[in-house]
């Protein structure tokens, strides 16, 4: 049984290059409530290793990952 994730707040990084998307992220993740939800979506394939690194060192949890028609989509709990 799959849980559905329900999002609070998009960002759209399309043709965005790293960093500027973490950078970003880091920013808009505050303006949403601890426990609630932010998706990312990108085409950079470096942020497979960079948003995970961030989520790491901001306290804060990447629910899924999912990639598709040469997009990346995080799904990224506010914890801190």
């Amino acid at each position: 049984m799959s849980e559905e994730i329900k999002v609070q707040k998009v960002m759209d990084f399309e043709r965005a290059p790293l960093p500027m998307p973490v950078v970003k992220v880091s920013k808009g993740i505050k303006e949403i409530q601890v426990g609630e939800i932010l998706e990312a979506v990108t085409t950079d394939p470096g942020a497979l290793a960079d948003f995970p690194a961030w989520a790491r060192t901001s306290g804060n949890e990447i629910l899924k990952t999912e990639q598709g028609e040469g997009t990346i989509r995080f799904y990224i709990k506010r914890k801190a």
